[in-house]
């Protein structure tokens, strides 16, 4: 956690100013400390670098487990690819110009894939998630000047209303009880004029029987799941024979990412999750119009695979 960080966190429960007391420190990186609350008397503790607004990760152990065994998969300067940064641009319509000297909320950081690409591009980004992907996270890329990385629950977020001044949650919120909840929940952080960018499922026939699977591999470890879904690299190979290969996929879904870990790791997403709701794109338009916002607008990945998943911004106010 850095120093400066502390001007921009506040109890997530009354929503008062926090008091600093550090324990460990290394180049300007407060590696353990406390912060308390001066009105509530809470205490958090910043482990690891990380300030730690709960104690478990609920109902994302899964994710706490997949980001920190595929921590490097999807992090483009760690394989010299851009393939996450394509995904950003595809997924919000923000170009490096949209975000330099801006403060960003990453709702659900992970690994720290997407909040990497906006430190690149010269925002200030602060990264969030409920699970202990916040290790990886930070170990990824925590220690960059214009990265915070903060352990919170999305519907309990340690900021004052209107902090930021843009917000994208890509991938997340469809894993949270409720998805609307969640989008409501976080809007308030969002300065008037800000832009919010979402990536959410959407329904249709191509996860009509990994959502069958799923009632099962959500009741078995997902320890297993991930030997289990290890199979997907060998497997591959099978998939791609013409008819047979079809079948394959549409009766037991698997990733076809080229890569064989990122195979690896997209499979286990889809099987082990708790929760993963499934939207439209009229629903989510009206989730954006409720919050007041304008010039809402579906971002170029919806467009070319609009049965596969939503991406939609809004400006708010």
């Amino acid at each position: 956690m850095k120093h400066n960080l502390l001007s921009i966190l506040v109890c997530p429960a009354c929503k008062k100013s926090l008091n600093l007391e550090v324990a460990s420190e290394d180049q300007g990186e407060i590696l353990e400390g406390e912060l308390s609350c001066r009105l509530c008397q809470s205490r958090f503790q910043i482990r690891k670098g990380v300030p730690r607004f709960v104690q478990m990760d609920d109902y994302v152990d899964t994710f706490s487990f997949e980001w920190n065994r595929f921590h490097d998969v999807q992090i483009d300067i760690l394989n010299a690819t851009d393939r996450s940064e394509k995904t950003f641009e595809g997924q919000t319509g923000w170009s490096p110009s949209d975000l330099v000297g801006k403060r960003l909320l990453d709702v659900g950081v992970g690994a720290g894939r997407f909040a990497e690409v906006v430190s690149r591009w010269g925002g200030e980004v602060v990264g969030v998630d409920l699970s202990f992907a916040v290790d990886a996270a930070y170990g990824n890329v925590g220690k960059r000047e214009n990265v915070h990385i903060v352990q919170a629950d999305l519907f309990r977020l340690p900021f004052h209303e209107g902090t930021f001044d843009a917000m994208y949650s890509l991938g997340v919120l469809h894993h949270t009880p409720d998805t609307k909840m969640a989008f409501d929940a976080v809007v308030p952080y969002l300065k008037h004029g800000g832009e919010f960018a979402v990536f959410l499922y959407a329904y249709g026939h191509y996860s009509y029987f990994s959502d069958l699977w799923r009632k099962i591999t959500t009741r078995v470890s997902y320890r297993i799941i991930y030997y289990l879904t290890s199979l997907s690299i060998p497997l591959y190979y099978l998939y791609k024979i013409p008819f047979a290969g079809l079948a394959l996929r549409l009766l037991f879904p698997m990733s076809q990412h080229p890569n064989p870990r990122w195979r690896w790791l997209d499979t286990f997403d889809w099987y082990t999750p708790r929760y993963q709701h499934k939207h439209t794109w009229p629903e989510v338009y009206r989730w954006f119009e409720e919050n007041g916002f304008g010039r809402i607008r579906l971002n170029q990945e919806s467009r070319d695979h609009s049965l596969l998943h939503i991406t939609m911004r809004g400006r708010k106010g």
